[in-house]
């Protein structure tokens, strides 16, 4: 049985009001496909750029240390991938917010670059690692973007089928960040791996949803048409991807 049709995030424009971050940047030389191949920016150096600017954002804003953010999903449509050494413009702004989760909207241009990017976010107490409020100081800095948008939490890619094709997997002790957990960044590794076996892809429009923090170890990568998952050792539905 084929998995189900899967309804993207939406990619909401800029509403034209609310706190919008920018920062610049040129992609690095671990940051591209090498081998010969396009030199054009790979999905995990372009999800880290996803959080950084994020994270610069929060601090600018004065809520560095308010709470642990991790990533429930992430859409990164690309028209025209960013190429090594090219100059970056990434804006970000809050595009909705709920209660304890907040949904950003990044765009990242160049002079052949184009590609937009939108990401769900969980603020937990680092301590017990349970969803923590907003503030109201929080809410003031960020709802007028997110224009009456409300963001929510609700898992929605699905299990693999059970007839899904299974190859094994790994993260590296390396891929743990400061969480205690595999970085969000790192499950694209395991599309990049695929898009590797065929021709490098001038666009692209893929979409992760995060279900279970992973360690470093073994997996297995489940496959079913355009769709992976990544799974523990003892079945755990850790990450699922789609290619739109």
């Amino acid at each position: 049985m084929s998995a189900p049709p899967l309804e993207p995030t939406e990619i909401v424009p800029w509403p034209g009001r609310g706190r919008r971050f920018e920062r610049r940047m040129r992609p690095g030389i671990a940051d591209v496909v090498g081998d010969g191949r396009s030199g054009r920016a790979r999905l995990d150096a372009i999800a880290r750029w996803l959080q950084d600017v994020a994270y610069e954002d929060l601090v600018e804003a004065g809520f560095e240390g308010r709470g642990a953010w991790v990533v429930r999903r992430t859409r990164i449509r690309v028209d025209s991938f960013p190429a090594f050494g090219e100059q970056l413009r990434l804006a970000t702004f809050c595009s909705a917010i709920g209660r304890f989760c907040a949904e950003r909207r990044t765009t990242i241009e160049g002079a052949g670059a184009a590609l937009e990017a939108v990401s769900l976010w969980i603020c937990l107490d680092p301590e017990i690692r349970r969803p923590i409020r907003f503030e109201e100081d929080f809410l003031a800095a960020y709802s007028e973007s997110a224009a009456g948008r409300a963001a929510g939490v609700r898992l929605r890619h699905g299990e693999p089928p059970a007839d899904a094709r299974s190859r094994p997997w790994a993260f590296r002790a390396t891929d743990i960040d400061v969480a205690g957990h595999v970085n969000n960044s790192h499950y694209w590794s395991a599309l990049e791996e695929q898009l590797a076996a065929g021709p490098d892809p001038a666009s692209i429009d893929a979409e992760i949803e995060h279900h279970a923090p992973a360690q470093a170890g073994p997996a297995a990568l489940l496959g079913e048409g355009r769709r992976l998952w990544i799974a523990s050792p003892e079945g755990e539905l850790q990450a699922s991807i789609a290619v739109l």
